[in-house]
């Protein structure tokens, strides 16, 4: 009986890993009021110096922004994730961004979401602060890891059903 709970419980709570391998800053020092004020959801924000944006968790495509600079993720427990990759990377188009994934499609944890242009990006002064948000909070926990230094097996959140 105490294995059945436990196993119910387990599957109540979605573990959230680092998209990239970076280090964490908390999401109040992003240099934008819309995510420092967690205006659109709290979550947590990175900085990372390689190419590749990797999905978070497993789940399914449910948005992407036609300048691909942002994707949203549902998982199977309905957490739904935001990734927005850099500062104001809205006014580029979509240049220097590449799409690995479609709308809809199913992903797994760590693969690979989204291809950076990093020299594109570094010749055009992009703050490429990456921002991880929960955006649907209603009913849930927000359970935040304390790292610092993070890689893709690292948990930086878990999102836990309350109802």
């Amino acid at each position: 009986m105490f294995f059945k709970w436990k196993k119910e419980a387990e599957e109540n709570v979605d573990k959230i890993y680092s998209p990239v391998h970076g280090e964490t800053i908390p999401l109040e020092n992003v240099k934008d009021e819309v995510f420092s004020k967690k205006l659109l959801g709290d979550g947590v924000a990175f900085v990372f110096e390689e190419d590749t944006v990797y999905s978070p968790c497993d789940g399914k495509i449910n948005m992407i922004a036609t300048t691909k600079h942002a994707f949203g993720i549902q998982t199977a427990n309905g957490t739904e994730i935001l990734l927005h990759v850099g500062l104001d990377t809205v006014n580029l188009n979509g240049k220097g961004m590449e799409l690995l994934v479609k709308k809809n499609d199913k992903i797994k944890k760590n693969q690979p979401v989204l291809k950076v242009d990093r020299e594109f990006m570094d010749k055009n002064h992009v703050d490429m602060t990456i921002i991880l948000l929960i955006t649907n909070q209603k009913n849930v926990e927000l359970i935040f890891h304390d790292e610092k230094q993070v890689d893709l097996k690292s948990v930086v959140l878990e999102s836990k059903k309350t109802s």
